[in-house]
């Protein structure tokens, strides 16, 4: 299958690569189905792109690149409608904002996307841990 995208060209995907999100994205809550793909030129990127909607890509990262001990804990509940059986089968990414100014690029700690990779099923979270901030600077001078 082929998803022509605003600013990525067109992208080849299957079936099977495709990611359910039973309560959509917030904002986006009518849109239950993306696919995953690298940002080509900066691989720490990626780009979690609705097969339904041609014009929605959410630029995303792991949140271990820029917190190294970052955690968090899912609820019974979550842990069940993701259908969770091993930690393995998880990843976490997280929303990045993007900015003209490589100082203003943000990473949202506070609200992991989590995505079962076995049965692709996934969910955005709100974590109440007021350590992680919804504009974490992503590239900090050392």
């Amino acid at each position: 299958m082929k998803l022509n995208t605003k600013y990525h060209g067109i992208i080849e995907y299957s079936e099977k690569e495709i990611i359910n999100f039973k309560k959509g994205l917030p904002g986006f809550e009518n849109l239950k189905k993306f696919i995953l793909f690298t940002v080509e030129e900066n691989e720490i990127f990626s780009i979690l792109h609705s097969i339904e909607d041609s014009q929605v890509g959410i630029v995303v990262m792991s949140p271990f690149i820029v917190c190294k001990d970052y955690q968090f804990k899912l609820e019974k509940q979550q842990i069940k409608e993701l259908n969770i059986k091993s930690e393995k089968d998880v990843i976490a990414l997280v929303t990045v904002t993007l900015s003209s100014n490589i100082k203003n690029i943000t990473a949202n700690l506070r609200a992991p996307i989590v995505v079962n990779i076995k049965d692709k099923i996934g969910e955005q979270i709100i974590i109440e841990k007021e350590d992680y901030k919804i504009k974490y600077p992503i590239f900090q001078e050392e």
